[in-house]
């Protein structure tokens, strides 16, 4: 269990499910009109993402510059998804 954090890997898993999440939210809405459309939940996401990024450069050693560059992105989607919710 040690080496599926300390090498990344559990990090890996979690941005292999956002990816088929996001996969399967465009499918279904592209198919049926059902659910939200990418314009809504591509930013949720994508802060999501980062976020994971930075926890896998973290956790591998990555050097602090490029760990606080992808927590500030994903600060920065995150207010584009808030931006985005409080127009509607």
């Amino acid at each position: 269990m040690d080496t599926l954090f300390a090498s990344g890997r559990a990090a890996d898993i979690v941005l292999a499910v956002l990816v088929i999440e996001a996969i399967v939210l465009t499918v279904r809405h592209a198919r049926s009109g059902a659910g939200p459309p990418p314009r809504v939940f591509v930013p949720m996401i994508g802060a999501g993402v980062m976020l994971v990024l930075a926890l896998r450069c973290a956790l591998t050693g990555a050097p602090w510059p490029l760990i606080a560059l992808l927590l500030s992105g994903g600060g920065a989607v995150h207010a584009v998804d808030l931006w985005q919710r409080w127009r509607r």
